[in-house]
Parts: C-alpha cells; structure tokens; sequence
C-alpha cells in the first residue's frame, strides 16, 4: 500500500520538487499552498491531492488535517524570504517571518503529532535553510527564524522517538532558481538605507554569482533520504553550498 506525504509550501521551488520526486516513486502526495493550482503538476491527478493551507491561520490548519486524513509524512516547507539591513525592517515583517516560517511549522507539528503518536509511526520533516548553518549578513530576521526551527526540531526529535516518530532536518543552500526573492513581503532594495550601500554591495554581488548553488532536486534528495533514515541522524544538508557549510562546522 503506498504510503502519504504531506508537503507544504509547493507552489514552486523546493516544495514542488518535492512533491513531484514522491509522486514519481509511486508515492500518495498531498500538496499544500495558500491558492491551489492543479496545473503546477501535470498529469499526476490518480496519486496528487491539493488542498488549501495558510500556516499562519489555525482554522486552515484544522481543516487541513480534516481533508487530509491519514498522513505517514508531514514536510514542513513553506517560508517567506527576508533580506535586508536589520534596523530598516518594520517589526510588522519580523513578526510575519516569525509566524510563517518558525510558529507556522510548530502548529502543524502539533496539529499531526496526535495521528502519529497514536500509531506509533510516521516522520516530519522541517526545512530549514543553511543561514542555520553559518552566518549571513542582512539576514539577522530571516536566520532568527530558521534557528528557532532548528532548536525547535531537534528537542522534537527527542520527544517524539519515545512514541516511534521520527523528526528531521533539511537545510537547503541558495538556489538561484527558486522564488525566494519574490517569496519576500518587502524588497531588499526598500531595506537598504543609503548607508549600507558599500556594505551591501559585495554581498548582493556574491548572491548574484554564487560558487556553489543548490538545485530544487537535491532538496527533493534530501527530503527522499531524510523520510527513509533510520540511523537517527538529525540534518541532512542538501545542495553542493549547504554540505560544505555543513563540513566546516
């Protein structure tokens, strides 16, 4: 019987690899994003639920699970970008950042822990991103956030062993390909004062042509291989830059 992952935040990049890496191995895949759009994935209707899902909103959350069903594998994808001198970010985007991508992937933690445990089984899966693995300047916000995941994830996996679930690490590096830029609530250039345009400019330069990349599929990757360990490793680095931040550590 083939099993059911749940993705988050598939609209495009990592999510969407992910979900299509699944489908192609025979797999149940529900993909979730704010507005579903069946012609994202082509021709995988038999296997392939989209459903609604707002992180931030605990009814859609509810209802989520409602739709949903049983689920064996929960990857908590979704996130929105910030980048930018930290004194020139409103507290509004702090705050949403925080609600999105840190509290957005512990509610629906909590809100499919329960199935998990009752069967005693299952795996969630939180992405992350390498900013967790070094540091990356006009990104203190963003960072904040992933750290607070990764925190959050590795005293989860603690928890949850007790009752056989399994809980793990992905951490993406910088793929120039994806959306994070657009997936942004304020533009980087509506957060760079005057004064930080010597700063700035070397790193946005090195963004602009980067010596090591991640593609979407060594997320896919990554997420394939973390959802089948059973060694008890916890991150699972994915992409070329993300492993060799992960070697220096």
């Amino acid at each position: 019987m083939s099993k059911t992952i749940l993705i988050t935040g598939t609209s495009s990049g990592y999510g969407k690899a992910t979900a299509l890496h699944f489908l192609s191995r025979g797999w149940n895949v529900i993909a979730t994003m704010r507005r579903p759009d069946p012609a994202l994935f082509g021709q995988h209707a038999e296997r392939l639920r989209l459903l609604p899902l707002d992180v931030t909103s605990e009814d859609s959350i509810a209802a989520l699970v409602e739709a949903a069903g049983p689920v064996d594998i929960v990857v908590n994808n979704a996130g929105i970008g910030g980048v930018g001198a930290f004194e020139a970010m409103p507290m509004r985007l702090i705050r949403q950042l925080f609600e999105t991508n840190s509290i957005g992937a512990m509610a629906m933690c909590r809100a499919f822990i329960p199935q998990m445990r009752e069967r005693g089984a299952g795996a969630i899966v939180n992405v992350t991103s390498t900013v967790a693995l070094g540091a990356f300047p006009l990104a203190a916000a963003y960072s904040a956030t992933k750290h607070a995941v990764e925190g959050f994830t590795a005293s989860l996996a603690h928890e949850l062993a007790y009752f056989g679930v399994r809980v793990k690490l992905v951490e993406p590096g910088y793929a120039p390909t994806t959306r994070f830029g657009a997936n942004a609530i304020i533009p980087v250039t509506d957060l760079l004062p005057g004064r930080y345009a010597d700063f700035a400019q070397p790193i946005l330069a090195a963004f602009a042509a980067p010596a090591l990349t991640t593609r979407e599929s060594d997320v896919a990757e990554a997420v394939w291989n973390a959802v089948h360990d059973r060694t008890g490793q916890l991150r699972f680095p994915a992409g070329a830059d993300a492993v060799a931040l992960a070697e220096e550590r």
